[in-house]
């Protein structure tokens, strides 16, 4: 085949994605966009991972930003403009390279997107013993009441999801409100302490020479590509989007400078005033209210308020990963790979009603699983390092299909593409490489990064078989359609 026959072969590809999602409903702009970005980048518990760097920590974010934060915004943005598509990432690397490996790459963010959602219910029984005092803390902390809460939760995420994105859309500007205000007054609560008295000085920005150790290295992967990947996650979305090359552009150049400023200026907080070994990894934000606002007497009175407000914004943040992976079993359905069943849209809403209720039951499975026989931070280590290593594969795929796809492309990424994919790749392999190994205490080491790396290979092998007997269901669908026409 011709280069041009080759680049012909694409744009049909593309214009059969287009086709399928004029179905779809065009509910998302710019602002819609932006508060998706913000509320699915700003994790709640990565200004506690940072500021386990002490004063170091602003030396880091600079060096996470400058060699992953803005390359992964660069590439994720070029990647759009090429082929903005529902799916985002799944069509970028299968139109970019080939089928299977786009399967592999929807698969991984599939179960991220599962793994990450697992967390909700350990958080906000965390949320909720902040707001409640000690007395109710030890009821939080039972596994039994963590798996209650998050099947409540999952509950109204599928709810919500199958309503589609016209109410998705508010959920997510309300918890983006919510965040940008949270931030506004942790940033504020320093400041607050040194004018009562109760705290010395206060200098955000004041930094130290960091101190090189596997445990600093480790952290620095969590900086860049765990705190600061998440740019291509709403391009699942585009073929949703009123304008899926231009809003998504202007939503990532507002929401990019937001960002930075709510992680710097968030860490350099807890810094000042929760002690290094006693940050709270599961809930930071949570903790440095309670610390920050209890000697500043009746103003105290806010923090139930506030921490609230914390729950409504990690539910917002859940809602946004959840919407988004509904939407790879039913792209990956378009091609043939899963069954039909996850293309059915809702007749009235247009949503993938059966891919919503298969990814709410999934979830929930695993949210139960994921709490045997460890404690509530070992679990949260484990689920939470798993999410991240299965969404960094996500990454190098993205990364790679700049550096060594796009064979069938009529035009080339320039060189600038190239570098930046080139420095988002190698970030993201240094989060790989030690991410199997825990930043808190765990019963055996060895036994963390083994659940962690089987989890990996088991659950690949499992997508590869899903592959195959997918391509083998599709090859006899197509042969006993031909015997039909031809009978």
């Amino acid at each position: 085949m011709t280069v041009r026959e080759e680049a012909a072969a694409l744009g049909r590809e593309e214009a059969a994605v287009q086709a399928r999602s004029a179905e779809l409903r065009k509910e998302l702009s710019i602002s819609d966009l932006a508060f998706a970005q913000i509320l699915f980048i700003v994790g709640l518990q990565w200004v506690g991972v940072a500021a386990k760097q002490g004063p170091a920590h602003v030396i880091f974010w600079l060096i996470a930003i400058v060699l992953f934060y803005l390359p992964s915004a660069i590439v994720a943005v070029w990647l759009n403009r090429a082929m903005p598509l529902e799916g985002g990432l799944y069509q970028w690397a299968k139109l970019g390279f080939n089928e299977f490996f786009g399967f592999i790459v929807a698969w991984n963010l599939w179960l991220f997107a599962i793994l990450n959602m697992t967390n909700v219910g350990l958080q906000l029984t965390q949320y909720t013993g902040y707001i409640l005092g000690p007395r109710a803390a030890d009821l939080m902390a039972q596994n039994w009441v963590i798996a209650t809460a998050a099947a409540l939760i999952i509950g109204a995420l599928v709810w919500i999801t199958i309503r589609g994105l016209q109410v998705g859309k508010w959920v997510h500007t309300v918890g983006g409100v919510l965040m940008l205000t949270i931030f506004a007054m942790i940033i504020a609560l320093p400041w607050l302490n040194v004018a009562n008295g109760t705290l010395a000085e206060f200098h955000p920005l004041s930094t130290a020479a960091p101190a090189i150790s596997l445990l600093s290295l480790n952290l620095l992967g969590k900086m860049g590509f765990g705190a600061f990947g998440g740019f291509e996650y709403v391009a699942i979305h585009a073929g949703e989007c009123r304008d899926p090359v231009g809003a998504i552009t202007r939503a990532t150049v507002v929401a990019a400078p937001i960002i930075v400023l709510m992680f710097i200026l968030g860490t350099s907080s807890v810094v000042a005033m929760v002690p290094y070994d006693s940050i709270d990894l599961i809930a930071p934000i949570p903790q440095l209210l309670s610390v920050g606002f209890g000697p500043l007497g009746v103003v105290a009175a806010i923090v139930p308020l506030t921490l609230s407000a914390m729950i409504a914004i990690r539910f917002a943040q859940a809602s946004v990963n959840f919407a988004g992976s509904t939407r790879l079993p039913m792209v990956a359905g378009w091609d043939s790979l899963l069954p039909a069943w996850f293309t059915r849209l809702s007749e009235t809403r247009k949503t993938p009603v059966n891919s919503i209720l298969f990814v709410g039951a999934a979830t929930f499975v695993l949210s139960t699983l994921g709490l045997i026989g460890v404690g509530k931070q070992e679990a949260f280590q484990l689920l939470w390092n798993s999410a991240g290593i299965f969404y960094a594969l996500t990454y190098l795929a993205m990364f790679a299909v700049p550096l060594w796809g796009l064979a069938r492309a009529p035009a080339r990424p320039p060189w600038w593409i190239k570098l930046c994919a080139l420095s988002g790749l190698l970030m993201t392999i240094l989060y790989i490489s030690l991410s199997v190994l825990p930043i808190i205490p765990v019963g055996s080491r060895t036994i963390f990064a083994l659940k962690i790396v089987g989890l990996i290979v088991v659950t690949n092998a499992i997508g590869v078989a899903l592959y195959v007997s997918g391509r083998r269901s599709a090859r006899i669908r197509r042969h006993h359609d031909d015997v039909a026409r031809t009978n």
